[in-house]
């Protein structure tokens, strides 16, 4: 049985730039750079009372917008030089569940219009984050349903090659869901208020319980077949991501679904699912702490035995961000020193792993080592 290549492999710069190209080359992969960036700034910006803090987040949401515009434009028109080499990402069982990784990227630039922008731009912010918003639903529920159809009727799969990828287009509609609790107090006018938060449990819906059923998977495969080589190794993080996402959506939407539903009549139940969505999040983050325990032990023991830097690294921080923002929201609503102290602790390490992520990134591309679309070889293989 054919292994399947998960890794971007290094290409001389020679061959990059000249017999394929850079643009020729760009996989969707490169937008969990700006997922884990995006996730640091929303973190630094939990911090308004420092001020350094917080206006380092800022600095990183304009850098991360410039990223992902860049990335935008150079995946826009490798599809318009390239587009029948572009579509055989379909076929590539693990690179096209990185096409899960563009809307949750849009996700952490409109929630720093909520964060940052306001500040800059009075309610142009808002609106900017509204409009955003719906276009992020539709691509997480785009993606979320055409790359599992894709799994099921084009794409070659074995159980000893699953890893915790398969999460990446499922938990996009649930990042939505959180943008939109997010966007939630913004809104002035109720209707819309109501329709965001109904949209945004259905967008959970669509999201935790699948990717629940994915993660059930992936424990047995991981029992049966051990772990993913070592080009995978950071895949072991992103089980905790649609924990912590999940959990943090159910805490924002708790914050705002009573007052929204009793004002369109539903006080009789507003109170119940405030609580119930509150219970939920917690239930999920107490899951999340298994994940956080078992991802530290399995990075320790894949590192002592070395790990091939790829883009997959970026693995590494997106889930740990959203588990932290969930922590520190908790943080708020239960006043316990120690989950602040510990969602502190999530955030430091959550900044040292993105400065030697993005290091090593920007290090492969000056040396022309991080362009290579291993979905380029199916037709040879």
């Amino acid at each position: 049985m054919t292994t399947l290549d998960t890794s971007t492999r290094s290409v001389p710069l020679t061959t990059a730039r000249g017999k394929l190209g850079i643009v020729r080359q760009f996989t969707p992969n490169w937008f969990a750079a700006t997922m884990g960036t995006g996730i640091l700034s929303v973190s630094l910006g939990q911090f308004p009372e420092y001020a350094v803090v917080f206006g380092a987040g800022e600095l990183l949401w304009f850098f991360n917008i410039l990223l992902f515009t860049t990335f935008t434009l150079i995946y826009a028109t490798r599809w318009l030089r390239y587009p029948e080499e572009a579509k055989r990402v379909f076929d590539h069982a693990v690179m096209s569940m990185f096409f899960g990784c563009i809307p949750m990227g849009l996700a952490t630039i409109l929630n720093g219009f909520l964060i940052f922008g306001i500040a800059h731009i009075g309610e142009r912010a808002v609106d900017i984050a509204y409009s955003l918003w719906w276009l992020d639903v539709a691509l997480s529920v785009g993606i979320g349903l055409a790359i599992p159809f894709m799994m099921f009727t084009r794409q070659s799969h074995a159980m000893e090659q699953m890893t915790s990828v398969w999460l990446l287009p499922v938990v996009a509609s649930e990042v939505a869901a959180v943008s939109g609790g997010l966007l939630l107090p913004h809104i002035a006018d109720i209707s819309s208020q109501l329709s965001i938060l109904l949209a945004s449990y259905v967008l959970w819906a669509l999201s935790v319980p699948l990717a629940m059923c994915i993660l059930v998977v992936l424990f047995l495969r991981m029992a049966l077949h051990k772990l993913p080589p070592a080009n995978m190794a950071a895949s072991s993080w992103l089980a905790l991501g649609p924990i912590g996402t999940g959990a943090l959506g159910m805490f924002v939407l708790s914050a705002n679904a009573t007052d929204i539903l009793a004002a369109h009549g539903f006080g009789a139940v507003a109170s119940a699912v405030s609580g119930a969505s509150l219970i939920l999040g917690v239930v999920l983050w107490g899951y999340g702490l298994w994940w956080l325990a078992m991802a530290v032990m399995i990075t320790i023991r894949y590192f002592r035995n070395g790990v091939p830097f790829n883009l997959g690294w970026w693995g590494y921080t997106f889930p740990l961000g959203v588990y932290a923002v969930a922590t520190l929201r908790l943080g708020h609503i239960f006043p316990v020193a120690s989950i602040a102290v510990f969602a502190d602790i999530l955030v430091v390490a959550l900044a040292l792993i993105w400065l030697v992520v993005a290091a090593r990134t920007v290090r492969g591309v000056w040396l022309g080592q991080m362009f290579a679309d291993p979905s380029l070889e199916l037709r040879s293989a």
